[in-house]
């Protein structure tokens, strides 16, 4: 079952077009600027990418989605932009550059559930950093982490697009707290009317760390210097959000 499909990129980019001026911000001023290129590493479709290369940061993006990949190209075209994009997994990352810096957005990073390959990436990322060499990561502890749910959580959301077709994701998660998993079994459906035009099926999953584990996971990839920030994104409900900086 594929995850971050073309239906899932099309409801992803309707829901979630652009990072919010804060959120740009916040990497803008943690970025190094005269140091080589920098990295996004699980960069999706661009939604922090594309308002970074109009600051006129050098950053380039890697992300194991096809789909995710080309609606990132594409909207890097529409907007005169051009930067080098890269699809390979983050465990396996080799890339032709080194950068001065990268970064993972949003909690991205705790879509690698495996603790062996959470491990492997950091490794990766860190034989592709030169100096200065940092790193900023974004965690989230969701809110299911406090207050597990007894029982599948159901949840239906719609996206209208631009050509006036829309969009449904009905999804099935169920947590696993002492496992610390979040299982989302999604189904996203695109209508015009009451025609289906196409469906998908992806199965997600998603862990979470709180600040001595990670702390103590970067510190065993090889990282130094680990400071732990305030997150770029307001937390939601229960949920609680932080930061981590480090150097290779």
């Amino acid at each position: 079952m594929a995850a971050y499909g073309q239906l899932c990129t099309l409801f992803y980019d309707a829901d979630k077009p652009r990072a919010s001026a804060a959120e740009v911000a916040w990497y803008a001023s943690r970025l190094p600027r005269d140091a080589g290129p920098v990295l996004e590493a699980m960069a999706g479709s661009g939604r922090l990418l594309l308002p970074l290369c109009k600051q006129r940061i050098n950053v380039h993006g890697v992300d194991h989605s096809e789909a995710m990949q080309a609606s990132c190209a594409a909207r890097l075209d529409h907007a005169g932009l051009a930067t080098p994009l890269f699809r390979q997994d983050l465990a396996a990352l080799n890339l032709p550059f080194r950068y001065a810096a990268a970064f993972v957005a949003a909690g991205s990073f705790q879509l690698i559930v495996d603790p062996i390959a959470a491990m492997t990436a950091l490794e990766r990322l860190r034989a592709h950093l030169i100096g200065p060499g940092v790193l900023l990561l974004d965690f989230i502890v969701p809110g299911e982490a406090l207050h597990p749910p007894g029982a599948t959580v159901i949840e239906v959301r719609t996206v209208t697009l631009e050509d006036g077709s829309k969009i449904a994701l009905r999804s099935e998660t169920i947590v696993d707290a002492e496992g610390r998993r979040i299982d989302t079994r999604g189904r996203y459906e695109r209508r015009e009317g009451a025609r289906l035009l196409a469906r998908e099926d992806e199965m997600i999953a998603l862990t979470w760390y709180d600040e001595d584990e990670i702390v103590a996971l970067l510190g065993d990839a090889g990282y130094r210097d680990i400071v732990i920030e305030g997150s770029p994104l307001p937390a939601a409900g229960v949920e609680r959000r932080f930061a981590v900086r480090a150097r290779a």
